[in-house]
């Protein structure tokens, strides 16, 4: 009799039939003697959408509402309903005696394994495998203290409970809305409160009044000591006559040195990445949203192998990959990495490094690379350009700190100036590098900060003793004016979304605490497909890098329940979910709460006051049912749509290409189709698609992907046959004489 282990995605369950010693490979399986891996890929199940109840809820009516089955029932997911069959065929097949669910060790992890397990009517014994990583050695340990699947069967309650929960309440308050204003308004327990935030900073912004202020350099001996407000501390001051004065004043003066500070510092490495955090370097480096950078990290996971499982939300390593960490420098120090790879090949590697922490991993740890070789030629420009990323953070935490010497100076002036006539505090600050350590992993000794105009900058400094006195050759009083709060780009959205908690309006400790630890809003792995859903709703959209609400996503705010725009929501649900997993309230009495809240909601809905205007109404008619399009802004196009969302009509007027402007170098608009399909850029520069195409195949870049797959697909058959085949024979005639 055998096995069946049923993992959550074909890479894992790959590693596990490998330590299984399961050799004999079949589609959707792969068999052993005494073991039979699966997978699903990701979910294959998933709850019924309202229409699986009764065929009426097809058309979206207010009446109908609210839909609340009685019992919610699973439905097999369309796109993997081909992988479910096989896993259903494995489960019942008679040889197949015991099962081990090897899901992802969690919430969602428990949920894809038992949803499978309950929709093909399996009850064979069930044990857990429950392991934060994947390595030979976690699986064979896992494996030999396996647990009894009924102890994580509030885990699981308390997993149903979320999805039906986001179900009850997102399907319900959607319809409500989207029937009572006949738009597309969709809302929901993350992606309102995300919008919400956006809103949020607008109005910070709109209601910003920016103030000048000045600051007040002098140059003595080559080095800027920059004035130091000695009460408060600040280098800046609001009033332009004590900042003329001062400037005055010191014109002609002398500094003398009252203070000489030298500290030997340590800067050690950033920690490794999570999935959020490389989202938001990739953003702020490269311009690349959310959902881009997963799906490169998805390619150099599951294509390329080379990296470790991107959707974590740990900046940590388990410590049983500390002895995989050598061959893990070997496989990636190729190429541009192998003299930094050189230098910690022969480290000695524990334990009890910053970045190994068991307590801090919970599903998966850190991206890392794998003990893949990689295939750099192979790899795309996105692709490398993550990839560089990756390795050098990696290679960076093995590394020793960086070593500095920071010089501090204290200086006043020798006259009594100022509006109180009190003595002048100037201040210089510099650095000397004593050791390289981690920045040698980035080839720059510089530190990523930004500069900030009330801190004395960075520069090399003479040596100075204290009681010297040095003539001041120039003054600078400049101005300068505060700024608002910058708009939200990805980047930084993804980071709100993580920490909500100071966009929370209540001050409960526990519920920010709770926020806190469950990782904020939405999860790593459905952050970036939130804020997509929301560009393609258009109730966001992007100028440049920058985020903006619509007019459709300011209406919607002013109509949507106020709870829904709340991150207490979420951490008021997940207070009640963490319960509902360690036992100590019921799944039904958490349930019967949502749906009177549901209710509630819809309530409330239907009896607001309020109306929806499209205030993006074009002349333009809809060939399908004659209404008039909406322009809207989706994320890279420009298109027309209906305002009836029953009709669904959609044309595409402009998209957002990887064209290169000639002129200005930014990315190029392409419009129209055909013969008449022509780029334009911001700059004025048009130019048709026909002549684009020529001009690039003169500068030579005609050969497409097309091109070179096909290219490297007959190199790959040309090394497999034998060497003196043709086009050798041909070679063999041919005399090169030297010379």
């Amino acid at each position: 009799m055998k096995t069946l282990v049923l993992a959550e995605k074909p890479s894992v369950g790959r590693d596990i039939a490998r330590v299984l010693h399961c050799n004999q490979k079949s589609d959707g399986f792969i068999e052993g003697k005494d073991y039979v891996v699966t997978w699903g890929l990701g979910h294959l199940i998933e709850l019924q959408p309202p229409e699986g109840y009764d065929k009426k809820y097809k058309e979206w009516k207010a009446d109908d509402l609210p839909i609340m089955p009685e019992k919610l029932q699973t439905v097999v997911i369309g796109q993997t309903a081909k992988q479910y069959k096989k896993v259903y065929a494995l489960l019942n097949r008679k040889d197949v005696q015991n099962v081990v669910i090897a899901t992802d060790a969690g919430r969602e992890g428990e949920l894809v394994a038992r949803w499978i397990l309950q929709k093909a009517g399996c009850h064979k014994p069930c044990k857990r495998l429950w392991v934060s990583s994947v390595t030979d050695k976690a699986i064979r340990e896992g494996f030999a203290n396996l647990k009894d699947a009924r102890e994580y069967e509030n885990l699981f309650r308390a997993a149903v409970s979320r999805a039906e929960a986001d179900w009850l309440v997102g399907i319900n308050a959607t319809r409500a809305l989207t029937c009572k204003y006949n738009a597309q308004l969709s809302c929901g327990r993350v992606q309102t409160p995300t919008l919400a935030m956006i809103a949020k900073r607008e109005e910070e912004i709109k209601k910003f009044q920016p103030e000048s202020y000045y600051t007040l350099t002098v140059d003595c001996q080559g080095v800027r000591f920059q004035w130091k407000d000695m009460g408060s501390g600040s280098c800046r001051t609001f009033s332009k006559e004590r900042a003329e004065e001062m400037k005055k004043e010191m014109q002609g003066s002398s500094l003398k040195i009252t203070k000489v500070e030298k500290k030997q510092k340590k800067s050690y490495a950033p920690l490794l990445y999570d999935l959020t955090e490389l989202q938001r370097e990739c953003n702020r480096r490269f311009g690349y949203s959310a959902k881009e950078t997963l799906n490169i990290m998805q390619r150099l996971y599951e294509n390329h192998k080379v990296l470790t499982y991107p959707r974590t939300d740990s900046r940590y390593l388990t410590s049983d990959i500390v002895p995989t960490l050598r061959e893990r420098i070997d496989s990636c120090g190729v190429g541009p990495y192998k003299t930094i790879a050189a230098k910690i090949k022969n480290k000695k590697f524990s334990e009890k490094m910053a970045f190994v922490n068991n307590a801090k991993v919970s599903d998966h740890h850190a991206i890392i690379p794998t003990e893949e070789v990689p295939e750099l030629s192979h790899m795309t420009v996105d692709e490398r350009r993550v990839y560089d990323l990756v390795v050098r953070r990696f290679f960076a935490v093995l590394y020793p700190p960086f070593e500095y010497e920071e010089t501090i100076l204290t200086a006043e002036s020798t006259v009594r100036a100022g509006v109180k006539g009190k003595t002048l505090q100037f201040g210089a600050m510099g650095k000397t590098v004593l050791f390289l350590g981690w920045k040698e992993a980035y080839g720059d000794i510089s530190e990523e900060q930004e500069e900030n105009e009330d801190e004395i900058r960075d520069q090399i400094l003479p040596s100075f003793s204290l009681g010297q006195v040095l003539p001041v050759r120039a003054v600078l009083c400049k101005e300068g004016k505060t700024k608002p709060p910058a708009r939200f780009q990805e980047a930084t959205l993804l980071s709100a979304m993580e920490n909500p908690v100071k966009y929370m309006e209540s001050s409960d400790r526990d519920q920010a605490k709770t926020l806190t630890e469950t990782g904020g809003l939405g999860t790593v792995a459905t952050r970036a497909d939130i804020i997509d859903k929301l560009f393609g709703s258009f109730l966001m959209e992007k100028r440049g890098q920058e985020i903006y609400l619509t007019a459709k996503g300011r209406q919607l705010l002013q109509l949507v329940p106020e709870d829904l725009k709340k991150p207490e929501l979420t951490a008021d649900w997940e207070m009640k979910l963490s319960r509902i997993a360690k036992g100590s309230i019921r799944r039904d009495t958490f349930m019967k709460e949502i749906r009177s809240y549901t209710i509630d909601l819809i309530r409330e809905i239907n009896t607001q006051e309020g109306t929806y205007r499209h205030e993006n109404m074009t002349n333009k008619k809809c060939p399908n049912c004659g209404k008039r399009l909406l322009a809207v802004n989706g994320k890279n196009a420009k298109l027309l749509v209906c305002q009836d969302r029953n009709c669904g009509y959609r044309e595409t007027v402009s998209r957002l290409s990887n064209a290169r402007c000639p002129v200005c170098h930014k990315k190029m608009e392409l419009s129209g189709e055909k013969e008449n399909a022509t780029f334009f850029c911001a700059c004025g520069y048009r130019e048709r698609l026909e002549k684009f195409k020529e001009r690039r195949q003169k500068e030579g870049a005609g050969v497409t992907k097309r091109d070179v797959a096909a290219y490297m697909k007959k190199q790959q058959k040309e090394s497999s046959e034998p060497v003196n085949n043709a086009f050798a024979a041909a070679l063999a005639g041919i005399r090169l004489d030297e010379k």
